[in-house]
């Protein structure tokens, strides 16, 4: 399709590698990329392929129709869930432009936990045991009965952020507990909030992500991945991960695709689990109904979902179909070297095992296989201008 032709599309959230790496596959096929982010020290405002950077000016509705109409723009999408939020609210408002972000409607189901685990347990998928706290019931007595450790983490950590941050509460990804004096502890700190977070039971084995794109019911673009490292060390982000063979985890990618069809799921969404392979057990932890950290490793292993999600949602259908996937690793070079860190310094870790992976890592430096999160030969100024912008902030700091 002639580059020309193509509708610009306006890329909301730029300031990550996950919006650098949309930029990097809509922007090489010759679509016109207008990125917006937070600040002006945004990552992806950097890269070679936005034809115009601005910074996000508050509510999408306040700024956005009138944006879109300005420059011409053809189709809209967004990074973050509280983004996509926002953007499912003002469909129909935007003319012709295409926004490309499900409806409100399922968005609130990936969001909520307890009901996605739920709707997973009904078609066959393993899910851990799950308890929400409420105000009315003897948390003690309840958490005296659990199986541990168990992982503690927010059903809907949108919802809930603007309660924590009134509180003077941090957002948490996740804690774990190793016992019930541990748990109550954590969830006393959120009695005065009068919510509380999910409780779940831990799961052994792996982080294995499972990356679909769905439309009109159907998967046309899959991948699989296998978080290696992840920063914190306890769960969090991946900072190195493995591209995985198509046909290593064929039957669970089926059910995977099931689960996204029965919420009638439209675009990108990651399937999160915790792979044991000594049992063969995959445990459902969330779906990420997003574009998801890891989304650069895919990149460079050739599942492109940002181009796919435009193809589909703007195109219909038409321009190049997803082609054969790379066996490739990726790293996010400062979280994975903060792990490396956090691990050395951990007494509580055999010294045998710190000094392995610290000689692992040195390996990874000269694996062929592995990319980066960031740095790119085909686009190298994302790099230097985040450096640059981590200098400017420390000199800030420094000064203040």
């Amino acid at each position: 399709m002639d580059a020309l032709a193509l509708p610009a599309v306006a890329v909301i959230g730029v300031d990550s590698p996950i919006g650098l790496t949309v930029i990097r596959e809509l922007g090489a096929r010759g679509v016109r990329v207008f990125a917006l982010g937070r600040t002006a020290d945004a990552l992806g405002r950097w890269s070679r392929h936005v034809h115009r950077f601005d910074v996000i000016a508050g509510p999408l509705a306040d700024w956005l129709p009138a944006y879109v109409q300005r420059h011409g723009i053809g189709a809209v999408m967004a990074i973050s869930e509280s983004q996509l939020l926002q953007l499912a609210a003002l469909k129909g408002q935007l003319g012709e432009c295409r926004v490309l972000c499900p409806d409100r409607a399922h968005l609130d189901i990936v969001l909520d936990k307890p009901r996605t685990l739920e709707l997973a347990a009904g078609l066959g998928l393993a899910v851990p045991e799950s308890w929400q706290p409420q105000a009315e019931e003897d948390r003690a007595a309840r958490a005296a009965t659990l199986a541990y450790p168990v992982a503690i983490k927010w059903a809907d950590p949108n919802a809930v952020a603007p309660l924590l941050a009134a509180a003077g509460l941090p957002l948490d990804k996740v804690a774990y507990a190793a016992d019930a004096p541990a748990l109550r502890a954590v969830l006393a700190r959120y009695d005065a909030l009068g919510h509380w977070p999910l409780v779940q039971t831990w799961c052994p084995g792996e982080g294995l992500g499972q990356m679909l794109h769905m439309h009109d019911g159907r998967a046309t673009l899959r991948f699989t991945h296998r978080r290696l490292r992840e920063w914190p060390p306890s769960g969090g982000v991946s900072s190195f991960c493995a591209a995985e063979p198509e046909a290593a985890h064929a039957a669970q990618m089926a059910l995977s695709e099931r689960l996204l069809a029965a919420m009638g799921w439209q675009g990108p969404a990651m399937v999160e689990y915790r792979h044991d392979p000594a049992t063969g057990t995959y445990w459902l932890m969330e779906v990420n109904g997003r574009f998801w950290g890891s989304i650069p490793l895919a990149w460079h292993a050739g599942a492109h979902f940002a181009w796919e999600t435009y193809r589909c949602g703007v195109l219909d259908g038409a321009g190049a179909a997803p082609g054969a996937q790379r066996r490739v690793r990726a790293r996010y070079a400062i979280p994975d070297a903060k792990h490396l860190v956090a691990v050395l310094r951990d007494g509580t870790r055999p010294l045998s095992a710190r000094i392995g992976l610290a000689l692992r890592m040195a390996c990874d430096g000269m694996d062929p296989r592995v990319r980066h999160y960031v740095w790119a030969w085909s686009d190298p100024l994302p790099l230097l201008g985040d450096l640059w912008g981590i200098v400017r902030r420390r000199g800030r700091k420094g000064t203040g």
